[in-house]
């Protein structure tokens, strides 16, 4: 009764309000759903999947599927780029379907330093199964079942998205930005406005690298990185460093900014992945440190991606994005 009592307050209160787009914690590992300058951002082509699970703790809780496709057209110097996301919420089936078109183009600016900006048009529906819910009154006041909740005019809320992004890099320095729903959307359910705010992106990094000696041929790295997001007023701020030394890959992130906010954060995220020239996995789990520790417990976050490389691109010397790919 409890859990039903909370999704109707929870479900009367989100049809007022504009929430929060879905969020990765290994965000490099879905690099068109971070900045579409991230399209062909590979010698080749490449294959992404991603899973997260969020807050397992809660009933009905936040499950995100993605799944994206990039290719690199040497002539060009250009990258194309489609992605699919679904997020999902409750019993209900509360979520977002997110269908998008990437562009990016390469060139260089100076001897070391490279720009890629991107470009991306997307297809939005935001549904909800209201035959699936079952509210308080219905159990409590309503002997014959019915609601006094009023049903929105549509299950489904369509409309078409555009945002564009930025990308500046060199051989071991990377720093962009993307700026989401220009166009702002409205997924409202009911004959209203649910305008999805402008999301801001920034995100950089630098990588540290020791080459291997005699003994020890493998390099080894150091790669720090950060990635701030605001939306809706709303901020948030990941700083982490990953360590690479082949196959295998570590990392570890906080989540929050304690600088404007007494809590200690968000979650610290603990990653380890599995990574080839061709192919990358990945696992991580955050560690909610927030007020909804006792509730919430954590999210799970699996990550795959597949490469198809063409040797002919590194005769022409393309310069691949250096940042991590978890």
């Amino acid at each position: 009764m409890r859990y039903i009592g909370g999704i109707y307050i929870i479900l009367l209160v989100s049809l007022k309000i504009s929430g929060q787009d879905p969020q990765f914690s290994q965000f490099y590992s879905n690099p068109l759903y971070l900045s579409p300058s991230f399209a062909g951002a590979v010698e080749g082509s490449r294959i992404t999947s991603n899973y997260r699970n969020q807050w397992i703790s809660l009933p009905g809780t936040f499950s995100t599927y993605s799944f994206s496709y990039d290719h690199y057209f040497s002539n060009f110097n250009s990258g194309v780029g489609v992605m699919l996301l679904k997020d999902v919420a409750g019993t209900g089936e509360l979520g977002t379907f997110n269908a998008g078109l990437q562009y990016s183009f390469n060139f260089n600016v100076f001897q070391y330093w490279q720009i890629r900006p991107g470009l991306q048009f997307n297809f939005l529906e935001h549904g909800l199964a209201f035959d699936k819910l079952t509210f308080i009154d219905q159990l409590m006041f309503n002997q014959d079942g019915a609601t006094t909740v009023n049903y929105p005019v549509s299950e489904k809320a369509r409309d078409i998205d555009f945002g564009t992004s930025l990308l500046i890099y060199s051989k071991r320095l990377w720093i962009g930005s993307t700026i989401d729903h220009l166009l702002k959307p409205n997924l409202s359910l009911y004959a209203d406005d649910a305008i999805v705010p402008y999301k801001i992106t920034v995100f950089g990094g630098y990588e540290l690298v020791r080459k291997g000696r005699l003994l020890n041929p493998v390099d080894e790295t150091m790669t720090f990185t950060f990635l701030f997001k605001n939306q809706n007023s709303i901020s948030q701020l990941d700083l982490g460093v990953y360590w690479h030394k082949n196959p295998l890959v570590l990392g570890i992130w906080y989540r929050g900014i304690p600088v404007f906010n007494s809590k200690f954060g968000d979650a610290v995220i603990f990653l380890v992945g599995y990574k080839t020239r061709h192919f990358n996995i990945g696992y991580s789990y955050d560690f909610t440190i927030s007020d909804l520790l006792v509730h919430a417990r954590g999210s799970h976050e699996i990550s795959m991606s597949f490469k198809f490389l063409m040797p002919s691109l590194r005769k022409k010397k393309l310069g691949s994005v250096p940042c991590p790919e978890f």
